[in-house]
């Protein structure tokens, strides 16, 4: 695998026809044998399922239709999955998410972020140049968000809620079940145990050759490891939502109202129903979840795919209060319970609903349900 490998040549477009290309586009013999490798052949569906434009239901139906194998393609599928049971975790445990969910995170030492870790000064060239490109693309491989979380909690001893956030507010892919689940396995928190990596691991999935830093150690010395001292330094960071300025609505109070908002901008929702469309930007939800100036240009760019899309900037009942609405519609999601209207359903890949305490309990029951 080649070890020129530039994320800065990564690219997101907002144009749905282009969003249509790229699921036609997927590999899934190629993803498998690659996609633990950040020059590996993964999809860059992410930010459109967690942006609610593209479910992955709608990923695996094309997926089939296009000819490739439930067997050829179950890796890809199961990853697929990882997003769904996120999702189902956060519907069964609400906000209980938000905090420590089955074990409490152990030898915390701060409830901060590492400022060189921010900074992308570690010393470990990988990571640095990762979180270089996050800030211009939006986009971390998954092996390196793992890496940044060892790092932060199990090195850093951070509590794993803060540099979550900061992960969330860059990322255009932001899911806060995905994201903040995902930091907990890595912690130890929805798991038995922590993840940790080496440099060796680093350097065989990133395609460096570093030695010498503080990650160039066997194993079993990461257990009794301290803090690094390039990691000592931490702090708060200052994540505020960038929220557009309202500007005037066009309202028919004869049609129904469509409500959508950060998690879902599905341009084929209701496609056929005449009808207010309003993109919902809470002030109270981007406080909670607050993301960046690339995240929100994105959802505003993604918007335009949705005909006739308003943005309110306010709350549900403001918007309720301001206008004169009868009919409202939106779909379901742990993020507006406050909503008010008739709730439709997402689309999910199986019909497996409810809690599990592992990822792979969820699967074992949604596998019944292919066609191998």
């Amino acid at each position: 695998m080649a070890s020129n490998y530039d994320v800065t040549k990564v690219h997101f477009p907002s144009a749905y026809s282009e969003i249509l290309q790229r699921v036609e586009s997927i590999d899934p013999s190629t993803y498998a044998r690659t996609r633990n490798y950040i020059s590996g052949a993964v999809s860059y569906l992410s930010p459109y399922i967690s942006r609610g434009v593209i479910s992955t239901k709608f990923v695996l139906q094309q997926l089939l239709q296009n000819g490739h194998s439930v067997k050829k393609s179950e890796k890809f599928i199961q990853e697929l999955a990882w997003r769904d049971y996120w999702q189902q975790v956060w519907m069964a445990k609400g906000n209980a998410i938000d905090n420590d969910l089955r074990h409490l995170q152990t030898d915390v030492q701060n409830h901060e972020i590492s400022t060189n870790l921010v900074k992308g000064e570690t010393g470990i060239k990988a990571i640095d140049r990762a979180v270089a490109q996050f800030y211009d693309t939006g986009y971390l491989h998954n092996h390196v968000r793992m890496y940044i979380a060892a790092i932060s909690c199990n090195m850093g001893k951070s509590h794993w809620k803060i540099p979550a956030q900061w992960m969330y507010y860059h990322l255009l892919d932001g899911d806060w079940a995905s994201n903040a689940l995902s930091w907990q396995w890595v912690a130890g928190c929805n798991r038995n145990k922590k993840y940790v990596a080496n440099q060796e691991n680093i350097n065989k999935y990133c395609h460096t050759t570093q030695q010498g830093t503080f990650l160039d150690i066997p194993y079993d010395a990461f257990s009794t490891m301290g803090i690094p001292e390039v990691l000592d330094d931490t702090h708060l960071p200052e994540l505020i939502t960038p929220l557009p300025e309202q500007k005037e609505i066009k309202f028919d109070k004869a049609l129904p109202t469509q409500i959508y908002n950060y998690y879902n901008l599905d341009p084929n929702w209701k496609g056929d129903l005449s009808a207010n469309r309003i993109l919902l930007l809470e002030p109270s939800h981007f406080a909670k979840y607050p993301i960046g100036q690339k995240s929100m240009d994105f959802m505003l760019a993604l918007g335009e795919n949705i005909e006739n899309l308003q943005v309110f900037v306010g709350e549900f009942d403001e918007l309720l209060a301001q206008y004169p609405i009868s009919e409202v519609y939106f779909n379901e999601h742990p993020t507006n319970k406050n909503y008010r209207g008739k709730e439709e359903a997402r689309d999910w890949m199986f019909s497996v609903t409810g809690y599990f305490p592992s990822f792979f309990a969820f699967w074992k029951k949604c596998k019944k349900e292919l066609n191998y």
